[in-house]
């Protein structure tokens, strides 16, 4: 099992959003970043954890659990011209976007902000804790787990 920190900014969709889904799963779509794509088709596998972070928001940071219950797929709404996330070169024989099923497994009672995990020093390698990081998913090791889930 792999661990992850998925960005999404709570107005769009939230871990209450998630929560409140049929079954508490959803899939994670419009992913538009060839890195985070690979992580989606190839890396990301069913049973895998991760942590629901709320980002461009005041404060920004981890907002619960969620694991993956489906691996990687084409993402349909590439496929979709009245889709924002529409693009014409991916194609269901050559798609070029991916996504995954999440479930809900926890909300947190309250927010780890990206303040306190700036602050604990066993976090300081974390990929959402480096100057410049824009990547919506990350992997998480299994330490930055541990200490995160202990925070909560």
């Amino acid at each position: 099992m792999k661990y992850w920190l998925f960005k999404s900014e709570p107005d769009v969709f939230s871990i209450d959003h998630l929560a409140k889904k049929p079954k508490q799963t959803e899939h994670w779509d419009g992913v538009r970043n060839y890195q985070v794509r690979n992580l989606l088709r190839d890396e990301i596998h069913v049973g895998d954890k991760a942590f629901f972070y709320h980002s461009s928001c005041t404060p920004p940071g981890i907002a619960g659990i969620i694991e993956i219950v489906k691996a990687g797929y084409p993402d349909t709404t590439a496929f979709n011209p009245d889709s924002k996330y529409f693009d014409e070169k991916s194609t269901r024989d050559n798609p070029r976007w991916f996504m995954v099923d999440v479930r809900f497994v926890e909300k947190f009672k309250r927010l780890i902000t990206l303040d306190k995990l700036k602050a604990h020093p066993l976090l300081e390698k974390m990929a959402v804790n480096r100057r410049g990081n824009r990547l919506s998913i990350t992997p998480v090791s299994t330490e930055e787990w541990k200490v995160i889930c202990g925070m909560k």
